[in-house]
């Protein structure tokens, strides 16, 4: 039990963010280079979620 929520918190913590921030960078350059506002404002969400989610999904998976 305690190795499977160690696993599952450290993807949701670490893992999950940096390909969000990630693919969220791609999204704002692309945007950016295109002037394509779409992109840009999807980006811009993209790399917020990723900063936010972690402090959402954790406390539901560690119980706190």
């Amino acid at each position: 039990m305690v190795a499977g929520t160690f696993t599952g918190s450290v993807i949701y913590s670490h893992g999950i963010p940096a390909v969000l921030g990630f693919i969220s960078m791609l999204l704002i350059c692309n945007g950016v280079m295109d002037e394509n506002r779409e992109q840009l404002l999807g980006g811009v969400g993209l790399f917020f979620a990723a900063g936010l989610l972690p402090f959402i999904i954790l406390p539901l998976i560690l119980g706190i």
